[in-house]
């Protein structure tokens, strides 16, 4: 039985590339909600799917460590539970192809190619944007925002990931009034039900994400609802059934050459993609780097941190209030604002707030932080504050 890769194992196919901790923290860029196919299966080692292979990856101080897996497909198995679909077939014509020599390892379980893959690290390079100098990003957003600093110091290396955008966009159909866990369980049964096996590892199946004409049929619709989509299952129907009937099989990735808004209000005709989902995807698959994904969370960080006072009188973030957010930030942190976004929303994360835990005096150091930055900007706050004490007088 194939088993999780480990790096102390010792095993001879785990390739590597030069990354230090700064630039890339696996844990922080795979755990904070951008993504949902990546799991922790050893200690500092996340197993998950990525462009139609399955990898385990880990990181030392300066070096990136990635174990790809051979692929292990049953089609007589397979096509008794899947819709038998063009991509499907085209991709193990594909994989029979290609002539590399493999043998097993003295552990039993790992894949020695005698043939190293380039494509691999390049595909592993634009995956995690390797190009995009983060510790050049954070030290321009530290001197602009104080707070940014402060939060730099304790969440270095969050990397904004360049996703598949069938993938990216269907995921976050399923975000809709939800929260990670329950994401990720959706994300995984959609997945199992509809995407093709590619390996089975002590006893966990990983299976592609399905392509856009296995998620068309009518009945589908119904399959995902009994599997505890609820309303979403009607959006990931009918929004798969537009895009393949009205649009061009590459539609979604050409976007990534229209223009932010264009992409944006493209996006925003498909059911079940509103303002954030449609930001979401845009940032996230589509490499428009200032588009800023604002839900209640980011509104709340924006209220709290940077004494944002738009909408102040809204209970519900209206679309105005969210063009205001976005503006707010974009104006701070410039064209990459939405990387920024992304380190503030994982710091916010409660699963790690154990990090800041971790920092002595850290409760000291914020409150200071908070006094500077009010001192910065004394105006908004101030007036914040009187309509809070406006309001109060009246209701007595």
């Amino acid at each position: 039985m194939s088993q999780h890769a480990l790096l102390s194992a010792g095993c001879k196919a785990w390739r590597s590339l030069s990354c230090p901790r700064s630039e890339l923290r696996l844990d922080l860029t795979l755990g904070c909600g951008q993504t949902f196919r990546w799991r922790e299966t050893g200690d500092g080692h996340w197993t998950g799917v990525m462009r139609g292979k399955v990898w385990t990856l880990t990181q030392t101080e300066d070096t990136l460590w990635y174990y790809v897996y051979s692929h292990q497909i049953n089609p007589g198995t397979e096509n008794k539970q899947k819709w038998k679909v063009e991509e499907e077939e085209q991709l193990l014509e594909t994989m029979s192809k290609r002539k590399i020599d493999m043998k097993q390892d003295e552990a039993g379980f790992c894949t020695v190619m005698s043939e190293p893959d380039n494509k691999e690290e390049e595909l592993l390079r634009d995956y995690f944007q390797l190009g995009v100098k983060l510790g050049d990003l954070y030290r321009d957003w530290s001197t602009v925002d104080p707070h940014f600093k402060h939060t730099a110091d304790i969440f270095k290396g969050v990397r904004l990931l360049r996703q598949d955008p069938v993938e990216c966009l269907f995921s976050f159909i399923c975000s809709s009034n939800n929260h990670i866990s329950r994401i990720q369980g959706m994300v995984d049964r959609l997945c199992q039900t509809l995407g093709a096996l590619l390996f089975k590892i002590d006893d966990v199946a990983y299976h592609d994400f399905p392509p856009l004409q296995a998620l068309t049929d009518p009945s589908v619709e119904m399959h995902l609802r009994d599997l505890g989509f609820g309303y979403r299952a009607r959006f990931l129907q009918q929004s798969s059934q537009i895009i393949v009937n009205s649009h061009d099989p590459d539609w979604l990735l050409s976007l990534r050459s229209a223009p932010y808004l264009q992409a944006r209000d493209s996006l925003r005709a498909l059911p079940g993609v509103g303002l954030k989902v449609a930001d979401c995807v845009c940032l996230m698959s589509l490499d428009k780097f200032e588009a800023l994904p604002v839900d209640t969370h980011v509104w709340q960080i924006a209220k709290r941190d940077y004494c944002f006072a738009g909408g102040s009188s809204q209970k519900t973030l209206t679309d105005r209030v969210y063009k205001e957010i976005g503006d707010f930030f974009r104006k701070l942190w410039g064209p990459y604002a939405g990387w920024a976004h992304s380190v503030l929303f994982c710091a916010d994360l409660k699963k790690f707030q154990k990090l800041k835990e971790e920092i002595p005096a850290l409760k000291d150091e914020k409150t200071e932080l908070k006094k500077k930055m009010k001192e910065r900007r004394p105006d908004r706050c101030e007036e914040k504050q009187k309509r809070k004490k406006g309001k109060k007088q009246q209701r007595t």
